[in-house]
C-alpha cells in the first residue's frame, strides 16, 4: 500500500497537484490531500515529481530481431531493465524478418517470463511471412486458445515480405476478426509496412470492400507514409509511428493533420534497423531499436517546446491502451486502474517506475531483482 503525495499528475490529462492511493496493485483514489491511515501504508513524498501513466509499447522484439545480413546480425533479446528505465509497463511482443530460427513458441515463452517478472505483456502470432507461423497451426486458434496472444503480425510493401494477395489478406483478417469475437480480445492484425510506395493501399482496398472493421488493422512504421497515416486515422484506424530519437520532428505536424485519437507510438525495441545499398542487395550498416526511445522522443518534443506534455502523453498511454481494449485499466491514473505509473523529474527522465503496484525503479535505484544473479 502506497500513498503518493504532492505529485503533479497527468492522467494523461493534466490534473495538477494530487495524491494517489495505491492498494493491492490498483489505484484506489486520486485527489488533493488524501488523509488515510492504514497499517502498513507507506507514504511517498513526490514533491517536484511529475506522475504519468506507465507507457504502453505495442511493438517490441522480445527475443530479438534482425538477421538480414547473416546470423551474426541478429539482435539480442529484450531485457526487462530497459523497459523499467524507459517507463514501459505494458508491451506487445512480435517476431521480425526471421520467422525461421525465431519461433512463436519462443516469443510466447519470453512473454510469459516478462509478465511473471512484473510487467504486463502480450504477444502476436505470425511474423513477416504469409502463411503465418503459429503455435497451434492456425492463426485464429492461437488467438482464441492462448491467453497471451492477441493478434497476428504480417509484413507488406517491403522487399523482405512475402507479398500476400488481397485475397490472402482478406482471409487472414476475417479469421482474426472471428477469433476476436470468440475470445473477447482486440484481434490485432499488426502490419509491418515497408518503404515501397504501395504503403497500405491493400489495406485501404480491404477496408472499403469488406465489412471487417478498420479497428483490426494496425499498420506500423507509418512515419514514412504520413499522408496514408492521416487518411487511415480519418477512417477510424490506428496508425502506429516508430519512435526515432533525433528524427521525430515531423510528429507535431502529423498530429495536427491526422485524427490524433488514432495515433500511437511504438519503439520497435530490439528490432534491427538495417541500412541498405542502392539496390537493396546488401546491408551497409545496422542499428537496433530500444524501448527507451518512447521516453527519449517525449523529452525531445516536450522539453524542446514542440508539444505540451499533456498533448504528447496519449500517444504512449491512452491511445495505445484504447487500441488494445485495455483502457481505462491501462493508460490512465484513475480509480480502478492498474497501478502502472511513472514519476518523472523536471527534465522528464524516469525517476521511478511502478508496475502493477510494485516499485521496479525507485528514485533511480533499480528495485527489480532478477532470478539469476551474476
Amino acid at each position: 500500500m502506497y500513498l503518493i503525495k504532492n505529485a503533479e499528475v497527468y492522467a494523461p490529462e493534466r490534473l495538477g497537484k494530487q495524491d494517489i492511493l495505491v492498494i493491492s496493485g490498483r489505484i484506489v483514489q486520486v485527489a488533493r490531500d488524501i488523509d488515510v491511515r492504514l497499517e502498513g501504508l507507506e507514504v511517498v513524498d513526490a514533491a517536484g515529481r511529475i506522475a504519468v501513466p506507465g507507457f504502453l509499447d505495442p511493438h517490441v522484439h522480445l527475443i530479438g530481431g534482425g538477421g538480414e545480413g547473416g546470423f551474426h546480425t541478429r539482435t539480442p533479446e529484450f531485457q526487462i531493465t530497459d523497459a523499467i528505465r524507459g517507463g514501459v509497463t505494458t508491451l506487445v511482443g512480435v517476431l521480425g524478418t526471421d520467422g525461421f530460427t525465431k519461433t512463436v513458441e519462443s516469443l510466447l515463452a519470453k512473454t510469459k517470463e516478462i509478465y511473471t517478472l512484473g510487467l504486463t505483456a502480450y504477444c502476436l502470432t505470425g511474423s513477416y511471412h504469409c502463411p503465418s507461423p503459429t503455435v497451434t497451426g492456425d492463426v485464429a486458434k492461437d488467438i482464441v486458445c492462448i491467453q497471451e496472444i492477441i493478434g497476428c503480425k504480417l509484413a507488406i510493401s517491403d522487399h523482405r515480405a512475402s507479398f500476400p494477395t488481397d485475397e490472402e489478406l482478406r482471409r487472414l483478417a476475417a479469421d482474426i476478426r472471428m477469433a476476436a469475437l470468440v475470445s473477447g480480445k482486440p484481434g490485432v492484425l499488426h502490419i509491418h509496412v515497408g518503404a515501397l510506395p504501395t504503403a497500405i493501399e491493400p489495406i485501404f482496398r480491404l477496408v472499403e470492400d469488406s465489412h471487417i472493421p478498420v479497428k483490426h488493422f494496425r499498420p506500423t512504421h507509418m512515419g514514412r507514409h504520413r499522408e496514408a497515416a492521416v487518411r487511415f486515422t480519418k477512417l477510424g484506424g490506428y496508425a502506429d509511428i516508430t519512435a526515432k530519437p533525433g528524427g521525430f520532428g515531423f510528429f507535431p505536424e502529423l498530429v495536427r493533420q491526422a485524427d490524433s485519437r488514432y495515433l500511437t507510438i511504438s519503439s520497435d525495441g530490439n528490432g534491427s534497423m538495417p541500412r541498405w545499398n542502392a539496390d537493396r542487395s546488401a546491408i551497409t550498416g545496422i542499428t537496433m531499436g530500444r524501448v527507451t526511445s518512447l521516453n527519449e522522443v517525449m523529452r525531445e518534443l516536450v522539453c524542446g517546446g514542440a508539444m505540451a506534455l499533456e498533448a504528447f502523453l496519449p500517444f504512449v498511454t491512452r491511445n495505445t491502451a484504447e487500441s488494445l481494449d485495455l483502457f481505462p485499466r491501462k493508460g490512465a491514473i484513475a480509480p480502478g486502474a492498474d497501478a502502472d505509473l511513472l514519476l518523472l523529474d523536471q527534465s522528464l527522465h524516469v525517476a521511478s517506475t511502478m508496475a502493477r503496484g510494485r516499485w521496479m525503479l525507485r528514485e533511480g535505484e533499480m528495485r527489480f531483482e532478477p532470478v539469476y544473479q551474476g
